[in-house]
């Protein structure tokens, strides 16, 4: 079954101030079915994470539609969904992780995974522990636990993001340069549970830098410079 697909997606951006519109992508198509790894690869600046935020609607595109098959909301365009739907979708069913974190402050380590499964509707016992799960398993210092995040390095930081959005076990996860500031052993980690939710049934998109973190996970490839769905099989190679 296709869970996702992309027609005819093309997103420009406007300066303002110059007057002037300058197009990101144009004629993207691609689709994926459920329980597949597609990877997006590209040199820098060929707008591949605008791909994935006009897939969360972080970005409006400017042609095209994005078909998402929803368990709540059945074939939807992302595209023109509703901020209700929008943020329907976000808390029950897509996850996106990037390089950055941006969270609530005051909030420690601990209550922002927590609060992931929270919002779900998941028990107070159940959300705990399923945190401490998580953040043990990405070998997050129990030290930090119940600390600010703001304190914490880039690397604590992305480890943190890559926690909160896979202990939804969401249905379709976006992942934005997720191992970017990882040393290899976190890589491993976020390798062992991108396995684990696909084996769950997770459908997932994904830019790596990295694409010997990419072997043999994707099912398959999206080239930004061709244009074209490839397999994950053969060897790829890009401009950084």
């Amino acid at each position: 079954m296709t869970i996702l697909e992309i027609k005819n997606f093309g997103k420009a951006f406007t300066i303002h101030h110059l007057d002037k519109t300058l197009p990101a992508v144009n004629n993207i198509h691609f689709s994926i079915d459920a329980g597949e790894f597609i990877g997006i690869i590209g040199k820098s600046g060929s707008g591949k994470s605008t791909i994935l935020k006009s897939i969360y609607r972080t970005y409006l595109p400017h042609t095209g539609e994005i078909l998402y098959n929803s368990d709540r909301f059945g074939q939807i365009d992302l595209a023109k969904a509703t901020e209700r739907q929008v943020i329907s979708l976000r808390k029950y069913e897509i996850g996106y992780v990037s390089q950055f974190l941006n969270v609530m402050p005051r909030t420690t380590c601990r209550q922002l995974v927590q609060n992931a499964l929270l919002e779900m509707g998941e028990p107070g016992e159940t959300a705990m522990i399923e945190a401490e799960k998580a953040l043990t398993h990405f070998e997050m210092d129990p030290k930090l636990w119940d600390s600010y995040p703001n304190t914490f390095s880039g690397g604590e930081k992305l480890r943190l993001n890559i926690a909160m959005a896979t202990v939804k076990k969401p249905r379709l996860l976006l992942l934005d340069e997720p191992t970017a500031s990882l040393d290899q052993q976190s890589k491993m980690k976020v390798r062992e549970i991108i396995e684990k939710l696909k084996q769950q049934g997770t459908t997932l998109v994904g830019i790596f830098h990295d694409i010997e973190f990419m072997e043999g996970l994707c099912d398959k490839v999206y080239e930004m410079k061709t244009g074209q769905v490839i397999s994950a099989r053969e060897e790829v190679a890009y401009e950084s």
